[in-house]
């Protein structure tokens, strides 16, 4: 019904010079990636190149790979909002219905990564030896379905190569004639992340074919032996390949943006909560010097240390055993209150503005709930019908604070209609989802000069190197974007 309504108010689409060069950008380049902040109207853009090459006869049906929010709202959305757009026929290839749709007449299969192996009716098979996982794919079916055109929205979901949907989607890549990828953010955790991207576009031709033979000509062993850092000149080498693959654009250089402000706000632990998280910290220590830990444990050891900086910890063996804990009913335990406190005072300080909180542990939504009262709530549980109803309700000013995770709102939701604060109740290691969460605010639209970004930190804990983290992913990902943007393009 929305839908409807859309259309009937819809008008023509006018571009902004930026996005006629985008579309050019994606017309001149079989493999190209459009690297653009969120309100630029990549989306439009995408649209309008698509419908050029269909009117052409250039492209007859599409697979567009999004997140499932993004294929039910976005694309849909964009698609009736715009006159020009209302002769593309859009298929959504999810829930009940999807083989009607896969079998109907469209131009544009909307399917999210989640969907790939029923339309790709993958195989996996574990070797009992090197313990990896294969996928095969049924190409014979795949080729019977069409598909001339591949777009990939939040191009960052295939960044992993040693994932199914990777491997599943590799084997097909050579029967698109066109393969454009989408986001803002494609090295938000580090350029280790673009060979994957870059390989859907390109089956290798940038970066290579092979993530090992990337590493091991643009990255060393970090010191502690745990990670991998860049080689000296490495990154200007990777610019210099990715360039002629991905357009870049700021919104800062081509909307009126607000200004965004940060503001961390410090906290101490109680003493006992400290020592819980001093113990967790220093068997992580321990092992790191005894040359025991693998990257999964230590990413299993910080995320207790996040927990408990927190205000709570899920309860295993291994934190039985290491600390001393009030016995609890439930799976996790209270720790301190500390945070929700703190959010507390801040939601007095605002007296009524409009709040929009990260969490990111189940307990940690309790707590502040506990706290807070019955606030709602966005998070994967949640489903796309009361997500919608619960943005609206925001963007109508009608909700004083909404609850967010941020893989869960990371793309796809426009929050700036009425709210121009954003809080980290519990900061995240991952700068792709800290850095679009606060973007569902920080966006053209929105009524405020400012945005403000608290964020809650825990002095002597796990927060305070999660914070540098992300303020060296910030860096890293500023400078590919600055090389993407000043080198003069060859042809």
């Amino acid at each position: 019904m929305q839908l409807e309504l859309l259309r009937q108010l819809s008008k023509p689409w006018q571009p902004h010079a930026f996005q006629k060069k985008g579309i050019k950008f994606l017309l001149e380049h079989a493999a190209a990636a459009l690297f653009w902040d969120p309100g630029l109207g990549k989306t439009s853009a995408t649209l309008a190149a698509l419908k050029f090459l269909k009117e052409r006869g250039h492209v007859k049906k599409v697979l567009l790979i999004a997140p499932k929010r993004v294929c039910y709202s976005v694309w849909p959305a964009e698609a009736d909002l715009w006159m020009d757009f209302h002769e593309l026929r859009l298929a959504l290839l999810h829930g009940k219905d999807r083989e009607e749709q896969l079998a109907s007449d469209a131009d544009i299969y909307l399917i999210n990564p989640d969907g790939l192996p029923w339309l790709m009716q993958t195989v996996k098979t574990k070797s009992a030896v090197l313990g990896k996982t294969a996928v095969s794919v049924d190409l014979k079916r795949w080729k019977q379905f069409g598909f001339d055109t591949l777009v990939v929205d939040e191009l960052s979901m295939f960044k992993h190569p040693q994932t199914n949907r990777f491997k599943a989607l590799k084997q097909v890549l050579h029967t698109f004639q066109r393969r454009w990828g989408l986001t803002g953010s494609p090295a938000a955790n580090g350029l280790i992340d673009l060979f994957g991207e870059c390989y859907i576009l390109d089956e290798g031709k940038a970066l290579g074919r092979y993530i090992t033979h990337y590493r091991h000509r643009y990255f060393l062993p970090s010191y502690d032996g745990f990670g991998l850092v860049l080689r000296e000149g490495a990154d200007e080498e990777i610019y210099k390949q990715v360039r002629p693959l991905a357009l870049r654009m700021a919104a800062e250089d081509y909307l009126e943006m607000p200004q965004l402000i940060e503001n961390d706000i410090r906290l101490d632990l109680p003493p006992e909560a400290q020592r819980v998280h001093d113990q967790l910290e220093a068997d992580l220590l321990a092992r790191i010097d005894e040359k025991t830990v693998v990257a999964a444990n230590a990413a299993v050891a910080s995320m207790k240390c996040r927990q408990v900086a927190n205000g709570g910890i899920y309860l295993d063996d291994q934190v039985r055993a290491l600390v001393k804990l009030p016995k609890s009913g439930r799976e996790w335990v209270d720790l301190h209150t500390v945070k929700t406190d703190a959010l507390a005072d801040l939601v007095d300080e605002l007296q009524g503005e409009p709040l929009l909180v990260a969490f990111d542990f189940e307990h940690d939504l309790a707590r502040i709930r506990a706290r807070l009262g019955d606030v709602p709530f966005i998070n994967g549980s949640v489903s796309g019908k009361r997500s919608d109803e619960l943005v609206r309700l925001w963007n109508a000013g009608k909700l004083p604070i909404l609850l967010g995770h941020p893989q869960a709102m990371a793309h796809g939701l426009n929050l700036q209609e009425a709210g121009h604060h954003v809080c980290w109740h519990s900061l995240t290691w991952n700068y792709d989802y800290y850095d679009q969460f606060v973007r569902r605010v920080l966006r053209q639209g929105n009524k405020s000069k400012r945005v403000f970004v608290h964020r809650l930190i825990a002095r002597g804990t796990v927060d305070e190197a999660v914070l540098t983290a992300l303020r060296s992913k910030r860096r890293g990902q500023d400078a590919l974007f600055e090389a993407l943007r000043s080198r003069p393009r060859k042809r």
